[in-house]
């Protein structure tokens, strides 16, 4: 019986992307066995992979801090209680095996004991190959024959970390360090359904299917004794002890969001171009708001001044809110954001709005042309698919104009090194982007990357005027309506 891995573990394992797998299964390159592979046929399919046990953990690392340019989180390894409850299971399991092998070694050597009398009775030379063939067949085979290095690295990365399957969606996620099962899911891109995030709501209850768990947090929420019973936990206050299965409720697109009015704080205004501030907001640690990648929420201030705006961050990160806001006549918010808006200061955030969101259920590469500060909720789309990992390729064109324009270009390419599946195309325009001929010129060159764009998805943000002239242009070049979405709110 060949050693099967899911798609997610045997990427871990690895070091390299789902959606790299997903490419090799679909080419015929690596054979699948209901979505799992053997251990032995992902070897054969990448002979020069280096089983070195800290490759995981700085690859993941790099992408999540540095490529996403999150603060870097002191969580690289669990918590001493979690990783003596993870020793204490495998050890029972290998136990259990032990046990196993015992009792199956006892069959064996009766089996070799009726063998022998039935063949003194009978037939001894019929006796005497059967005897052979069971000893041969119990030797142990050549040096080599099963992938042990890969099956070393497995019991390695399940010491680290624990794979967590979710039911009915069958999604998966990874718990790392001292994570809570809602705060590995939501790092992995995941939309649980969840409130407060510090046990006292209730609302991210998930019902245990196999597996174990251990409390890392206090919860005020009491469950009932059917709902402890039945193996229900509350994610927030839990973390895996080993391979987890869970039932739980998921958000399966922006209909299940729901409408939430929340008091951030202002944590910083900083210059990113001379006419854009980056807004990083917080929310409070029991009220975060919940939203998907490419909404938009309303910002208003205690004295009046109010706008909409497209959330520019990960919802894996869903306490900091970033904004990018464009100083504009006669936008008041916009001014106060520029001239008075402190460190500290209270912003309403109502929210979230709007189905500019990531087609999850899509295996296609995707394509992403923002332009001018349609470049936030491309950012927020960006990250979360990155997140997923699922995406066979990543292209953003990001137009803009003046020297400005690409106001975090470092940060795109920053991707571009941390990420061997993205590609950046940064077009700059002579003069303001008023016309349908700057949309024909930026097409012209993401077509020469992507010649059959019909097998993509493709998004595209920006303001009303370019967004619907590339909307016209795409649709009229083949690409199927389903496969195009479009915002084109005043950016």
């Amino acid at each position: 019986m060949p050693q099967l891995l899911t798609l997610s573990r045997a990427a871990r394992l690895i070091g390299i992307r789902r959606g790299a797998l997903q490419s090799k299964i679909r080419s015929g390159e690596l054979a699948a066995f209901e979505g799992m592979v053997s251990a032995r046929d992902l070897l054969r399919a990448y002979p020069g992979v280096k089983l070195e046990d800290n490759a995981i953990l700085e690859r993941m690392d790099r992408i999540k801090d540095a490529a996403f340019a999150r603060r870097v989180r002191e969580r690289l390894l669990p918590s001493s209680e979690v990783l003596v409850a993870r020793l204490t299971e495998m050890s029972r399991e290998r136990a259990q095996i032990q046990a196993r092998l015992e009792y199956y070694r006892g069959i064996v050597e009766q089996l070799q004991s009726k063998a022998r009398e039935f063949g003194e009775a009978a037939s001894p030379q019929a006796a005497a190959e059967l005897l052979a063939w069971l000893k041969h067949g119990l030797e142990p085979g050549p040096q080599g024959d099963e992938p042990q290095p890969l099956l070393v690295h497995d019991s390695f990365l399940r010491i680290m970390t624990a794979h967590v399957q979710i039911k009915p969606s069958g999604h998966e996620f990874f718990v790392d360090g001292n994570d809570s099962l809602l705060e590995a899911a939501l790092r992995a891109g995941l939309s649980l359904d969840y409130g407060c995030s510090i046990g006292s709501c209730g609302k991210c209850k998930a019902r245990v299917l196999s597996g174990q768990v251990q409390r890392t947090r206090h919860s005020d929420y009491a469950l009932t004794a059917a709902e402890n019973n039945a193996g229900v936990v509350l994610m927030c206050c839990n973390t895996a002890v080993a391979d987890l299965e869970i039932e739980a409720r998921e958000a399966h697109g922006a209909g299940d969001m729901p409408l939430q009015s929340i008091e951030a704080r202002v944590k910083s205004v900083s210059p990113v171009a001379g006419d854009i501030r980056l807004l990083h907001l917080q929310t409070p640690r029991g009220n975060r708001l919940r939203f998907l990648a490419g909404q938009s929420v309303s910002l208003a201030l205690a004295d009046g001044p109010a706008a909409s705006y497209p959330v520019a961050s990960c919802p894996c990160d869903d306490r900091n809110l970033q904004f990018h806001i464009r100083r504009r006549a006669g936008d008041s918010f916009a001014e106060r954001v520029f001239d008075g808006l402190k460190s500290a200061d209270t912003v309403r955030v109502e929210g979230p709005r709007g189905k500019f969101v990531l087609n999850e259920e899509s295996d296609r590469p995707l394509v992403f042309i923002a332009c001018e500060t349609g470049f936030a909720p491309v950012k927020s789309l960006l990250e979360h698919a990155m997140a997923l990992d699922v995406a066979e390729t990543l292209d953003l064109c990001w137009i803009a104009s003046g020297k400005d324009g690409h106001y975090l270009d470092n940060l795109c390419r920053s991707w571009s090194d941390a990420l061997d599946n993205f590609r950046y195309l940064a077009l700059t325009a002579d003069g303001a982007l008023s016309d349908e001929a700057v949309m024909q010129d930026a097409l012209r060159q993401v077509l020469q990357e992507h010649p059959r764009l019909g097998d993509c998805d493709v998004y595209v943000a920006g303001p009303g005027a370019l967004a619907s002239a590339a909307e016209y242009l795409l649709l009229e070049r083949g690409l199927p309506r389903e496969q195009l979405f479009v915002e084109t709110a005043a950016f």
